[in-house]
């Protein structure tokens, strides 16, 4: 799809993560998109007929009916960190209030509200609404995902 973009002159940005794949014979890397099912494009919002006829475009991200524009800083900012050199991975986005559930650890499968998140560990409150009665306990972030 980005390659397709590109062919058509229109500016696009698929951020990419390196991971091992695995087959029965051998391991190689391939880089998969950081973001799966999206890629990012500048264009103009009156003219998305191109974007849209491109193969593997299902939709454009859209706001009351039109395209929904990124911020550029953000973009900007995934753009440097995948020039670096660090170690970076993928996260559920997940806001202190929100629902959650466990995905690992001895806590998997509880599900409760965020109270805080202050990386690497995330303070989550189990209730029992009907008593009024809760617990905290801290977990590590990377084990919570979007309930």
């Amino acid at each position: 799809m980005r390659e397709q973009l590109d062919k058509k002159g229109i500016d696009a940005f698929l951020p990419t993560i390196t991971r091992w794949s695995r087959w029965k014979d051998r391991k190689k890397k391939i880089d998969w998109p950081l973001f799966p099912g999206y890629c990012f494009a500048r264009f103009d919002p009156g003219n998305a007929l191109p974007i849209l006829k491109c193969a593997g475009v299902v939709n454009i991200v859209s706001f009351e009916g039109k395209p929904a524009p990124i911020p550029e800083y953000e973009l900007d900012s995934i753009r440097v960190l995948v020039a670096s050199e660090l170690q970076y991975d993928p996260c559920p986005m997940i806001h202190e209030g929100m629902m959650v559930e466990v995905v690992h650890g001895p806590l998997g499968g509880v599900i409760g509200r965020l109270l805080r998140k202050d990386a690497p560990k995330a303070r989550l409150v189990l209730s029992v609404d009907l008593i009024g009665q809760a617990v905290s306990v801290e977990v590590d972030a990377a084990d919570v995902k979007p309930y």
